[in-house]
C-alpha cells in the first residue's frame, strides 16, 4: 500500500516555537520503520519545511492512505488536510494519531477522518503490520529536509525517545495522561545512537534525568562505545540540585543543555502545581548546570492571577539566577488535566479555537489585570531577559553570529504576534 505520512504545518494564527526551533517529525519516522519492513511504500511530507502544498504530494504520490500526527493546536488544520486528501484523493483513508489523539480522540471526529487511533498498535492492526521489537526510526524518510531540523542553538539536531510517559504526577502536566512511565534498555538506546550521523541530539523523553543507576549506564555505555554527541535533555530542578555527580558525569559525554521546569518562583505556586520541589532546589540546579558549563533552558508557568508585581518577582528570580533562556508560559488548563473542568466556564478563548491553544495564548481570562496589560507583562518581561548587553554579548560569543541572528529573527515574528494580541486586546 501507498502511504502519505504528514507533519502539519501550524496555523497563522499559533504563537508557536516554530519560529526557534523546527523538530524532526519522530512519531512519524518511527511509523516509517514500521510500515516499510511490512512492505508499504511509504513517502513522509513534513508540511513546516515543505515549500509544495499537500495538493502536490496528494496528485504525485496517489496515496491509498494518509497517516496525520498533531498536538492540540493542530486539530483544524488536521481537519482541512484530511478534507483536501479525500477531495482528491476519494478513495484514500485518513488515519489521524498523536498524542493529543490519544487522550482526546474525540477532538478528530470529522467526516474526513476514517480512523482516530489512540496507540500506534491501533493504526499497525489497521494495516496489518507485525511490530517487531526495538524498531529505529526511518531516518531516510526525512532525507530531503536534512540539515534543516534545529532547536534554538543546537543546529542540524535528530531526535531520540529512550522512555516514555512521566513517572512524576504534577497536575498541570498532560503528559502523564498519554502513557504509563516505561524506559528502553540502554542497549538499545546506544544502538539507535550509533545511527544518528548529526551531532547535535534532542533527548526528547518527557524527563530523562531520572533513574541514577540507568543514567550511570547510559554514561559509561556511551565512553566505551565512543560515542561523541551533544545533549539537550528535560530534567527536573530537584534532581539536578540533589546529583551534581551525575551532571559532572553527562556533561563529559555531552550534555550541552537541559530543559528544566522550574514552573514558579514562589513555594506558594510550585506546591499549588503538585511539583514536589522547592525554589531553593530550582536555585540549586541553575547553579549546578551554570558551574559545570550546561546551559539552562527553564521554563515557567504564569498565572492566570498574577498582578505586575508577579511579574516583578519571577523578574527578580531570572536576574539573581542569571538566567538566560527563559520560556514564559501563560497556565493552560489542558484536557485531560484536573484543571480542565474547573476552568471551563472561565475560558477567555474557547476551546473550538483550538490552534490558540498553543502554550503561548492567553486561554483563561486573567482576574489581577487586564488582558492587554497581561500580554505586554509577558512581552517587556522576554525583552528585559534577553535584550541586554550581558547575555547579548554571551549569545554572540558562545553561539555565533549567524545563529544569534537567525534566532533573533525568529523571536522578532513571535514579537509580532504579540503585540497583535496587545492591540487587539
Amino acid at each position: 500500500m501507498k502511504i502519505l505520512l504528514v507533519r502539519p504545518r501550524p496555523h497563522k494564527e499559533t504563537i508557536g516555537l516554530q519560529s526557534v526551533m523546527i523538530c524532526e517529525p519522530l512519531e512519524l519516522m518511527q511509523l516509517a520503520a514500521v510500515l516499510k519492513n511490512n512492505g508499504h511504500e511509504i513517502k513522509l511530507a513534513d508540511m513546516i519545511l515543505e515549500q509544495k502544498p499537500l495538493e502536490y504530494h496528494l496528485r504525485h504520490f496517489s496515496p491509498e492512505a494518509v497517516c496525520i500526527a498533531g498536538y492540540i493546536s493542530h486539530i483544524g488544520v488536521i481537519k482541512e488536510y484530511a478534507d483536501t486528501a479525500k477531495k482528491l484523493c476519494p478513495q484514500t483513508q485518513v488515519f489521524v494519531g498523536g498524542v493529543h489523539a490519544a487522550v482526546c480522540p474525540a477532538d478528530f471526529f470529522h467526516p474526513s477522518i476514517d480512523q482516530v487511533c489512540r496507540k500506534d498498535r491501533d493504526l499497525y492492526d489497521l494495516l496489518g503490520c507485525e511490530l517487531q521489537e526495538d524498531f529505529l526510526p526511518d531516518r531516510e524518510a526525512v532525507k530531503e529536509y536534512a540539515g534543516r531540523y534545529y532547536y534554538l542553538f543546537q543546529q542540524d539536531c535528530a531526535l531520540i525517545k529512550t522512555s516514555f510517559g512521566c513517572p512524576y504526577s504534577c497536575n498541570f502536566c498532560f503528559c502523564k495522561e498519554i502513557t504509563p512511565y516505561a524506559a528502553r534498555p540502554v542497549k538499545q538506546v546506544i544502538r539507535e545512537l550509533l545511527a544518528i550521523p548529526q551531532r547535535e541530539v534532542y533527548i526528547v523523553d518527557d524527563n530523562f534525568l531520572f533513574n541514577r543507576a540507568r543514567l550511570l549506564e547510559f554514561y559509561c555505555q556511551v565512553k566505551e562505545h565512543g560515542i561523541h554527541k551533544n545533549y539537550l535533555v528535560y530534567g527536573r530542578a530537584d534532581f539536578i540540585a540533589e546529583n551534581e555527580d551525575i551532571i559532572i558525569k553527562l556533561q563529559e559525554i555531552g550534555l550541552a543543555a537541559v530543559i528544566v521546569g522550574i514552573e514558579a518562583a514562589s513555594q506558594e505556586e510550585l506546591d499549588s502545581y503538585n511539583k514536589k520541589s522547592q525554589v531553593a532546589q530550582s536555585r540549586e540546579a541553575i547553579r549546578i548546570l551554570r558551574k559545570h558549563g550546561v546551559e539552562c533552558y527553564a521554563t515557567v508557568i504564569l498565572g492566570v492571577d498574577w498582578q505586575a508585581e508577579n511579574f516583578r518577582r519571577l523578574y527578580r528570580f531570572i536576574k539573581e539566577n542569571r538566567l538566560v533562556f527563559v520560556n514564559l508560559q501563560p497556565f493552560t488548563p489542558m484536557p485531560g488535566t484536573p484543571y480542565f473542568e474547573k476552568y471551563e466556564d472561565s475560558l477567555l478563548i474557547p476551546y473550538a479555537e483550538h490552534e490558540k491553544w498553543d502554550m503561548a495564548h492567553l486561554v483563561i481570562r486573567p482576574t489581577g489585570m487586564s488582558v492587554r496589560r497581561y500580554y505586554w507583562n509577558i512581552l517587556a518581561l522576554y525583552y528585559k531577559i534577553t535584550v541586554t548587553p550581558r547575555n547579548t554579548l554571551y549569545m554572540f560569543r558562545k553561539y555565533g553570529v549567524t545563529t544569534t541572528f537567525k534566532l533573533s529573527f525568529g523571536a522578532l515574528h513571535i514579537t509580532g504576534q504579540y503585540l497583535k494580541k496587545i492591540i487587539k486586546g
